[in-house]
């Protein structure tokens, strides 16, 4: 078997069976990502590699930092071929790391790409990508080389959605481009600039935000504000989980806010959990989703996410206990007028378990598969996190009705993660068949790995 072939990842037959004939040509729906809305509507196109591979990718940073780059190498001035020349010297090294894998699909599907990156391939590998690169593949483009149907990008709520519109009345492009509501800056009150934002989102909301009923006014108009403009769902990202519901105590916490006092813990959590269940009633009467994202420690290294800013590479995994919250959550939200749809996920692996136990508990007749466990987010987007993701929710719930993979990636090149998700999906049914562990019945299989990649999604979000 040579390096990253046709086969790579699908270690038996029926697994190679499953993936080039079921999975392989099935198209992408992105339903969660951060890449930018701006650049997909300008169609931009990339000077060098560099741009488009290293700006803005925390994961490579990381990695970089960690065979000892200079920081001027990575986030700093230096040259963008220095950057490009720093990461082939970093690459090799990491065997095992998905890094490696994504690096050489990229190449293969973007650029045709078959060389090894390394110090000394890296001379010719920059010179052909940046020909391609210059005439060949603009975001749109790129894009439409990935067969992907329907993209989600996160959006804050004051957000005019101006270059979802423009891409919206290209009638050439044919990938949908959906904003995806992310209140985070509504949802933290604890944060300096909470005053400030409030009045953005005032401003937006068309509301004179003085109490709680003014906000929950204001995320309403701009809830329909998103919703005709195609949004299907939204995004929370939560330290950890915790369910404190107190609407007076809530009420009390803004006003403090509002006047530049800081309220207490108690507060603060009973604050987030009655926004958090407004804001579910509200999904629920619009069909959207609602996803909870928990379990990262931000900015770790906080002299460098200081100088960086946050998204620089600098978070981390929290052990910090959010299973009884997380059912409390569920259940209070369920109590209150029932659950959207809705999609949990934890960036910590030793979370699997729980929840796949915990939303067993909230399922119900109104969708098969309503409560989902999230893809292997983050550190867990590896072949391992995946495979481990994959075995729990099989053994914990149904396998079939999970909605597949997202790439969660600023980098418009990131769309390969999905091939990598499919080849360890086939790789793992294909060997529960081979284990005779689950029939030899290539059409069911077929069917679910289709369902996994892509069916499920289209009908979990309605696109």
């Amino acid at each position: 078997m040579s390096f990253m072939d046709e086969d790579f990842l699908l270690n038996t037959k029926t697994s190679q069976r499953l993936y080039h004939g079921f999975a392989e040509h099935m198209p992408i729906v992105d339903y969660h990502c951060h890449v930018s809305p701006k650049e997909i509507a300008e169609d931009i196109s990339y000077e060098n590699l560099t741009q488009a591979w290293l700006y803005g990718d925390h994961y490579k940073w990381r990695l970089m930092r960690a065979d000892g780059a200079d920081e001027s190498e990575v986030t700093g001035n230096a040259p963008d071929k220095d950057k490009f020349m720093r990461y082939a010297r970093t690459l090799p090294k990491a065997a095992g790391n998905p890094l490696y894998h994504w690096t050489h699909l990229e190449l293969k599907r973007y650029f045709d790409c078959s060389l090894v990156l390394n110090p000394q391939n890296a001379q010719r590998i920059w010179e052909e990508c940046n020909g391609k690169l210059s005439g060949e593949l603009s975001v749109k483009k790129i894009i439409a080389k990935s067969n992907v149907e329907v993209i989600c990008t996160t959006d804050d709520p004051v957000d005019d959605l101006k270059w979802h519109k423009e891409t919206a009345a290209d009638a050439g492009f044919k990938t949908r481009v959906y904003p995806a509501m992310r209140p985070d800056k509504a949802l933290n009150i604890e944060k300096d600039g909470f005053q400030d934002y409030i009045n953005s989102l005032g401003q937006a909301g068309g509301v004179s935000i003085n109490t709680l009923e003014d906000l929950f006014s204001a995320l309403e108009n701009r809830m329909d504000y998103f919703d005709k403009a195609g949004c299907r769902l939204s995004d929370h990202a939560l330290d950890y989980c915790f369910c404190r519901p107190d609407k007076k105590a809530a009420a009390f916490a803004f006003e403090r806010a509002l006047k530049g006092e800081k309220p207490s813990r108690e507060e603060i959590q009973s604050y987030k959990t009655e926004l958090l269940m407004f804001l579910a009633r509200n999904y629920l009467s619009r069909g959207w989703v609602m996803q909870l994202h928990f379990g990262a420690m931000r900015n770790a290294n906080s002299a460098m996410a200081k100088l960086l800013g946050s998204d620089t590479g600098y978070d981390c995994i929290s052990a910090k206990d959010s299973s009884a919250g997380l059912v409390r959550l569920l259940d209070a939200i369920a109590s209150d007028g029932g659950l959207p749809k809705l999609i949990v996920y934890s960036v910590n692996p030793n979370d699997n378990i729980m929840i796949d136990a915990a939303i067993g508990c909230f399922q119900d007749s109104s969708f098969p598969g309503k409560i989902q466990h999230g893809s292997a987010w983050w550190f867990n987007d590896t072949r391992t996190g995946i495979l481990e993701h994959l075995k729990t929710s099989a053994a914990v719930g149904v396998l079939g009705n999970f909605i597949g993979m997202l790439t969660d990636s600023r980098s418009f090149l990131s769309y390969p993660r999905h091939e990598y998700f499919r080849r360890i999906l086939c790789g793992y049914i294909g060997g529960l068949m081979e284990k005779g562990e689950y029939p030899c019945d290539m059409d069911a299989a077929g069917e679910m790995v289709k369902d996994i990649s892509y069916n499920n999604a289209v009908n979990y979000f309605g696109f």
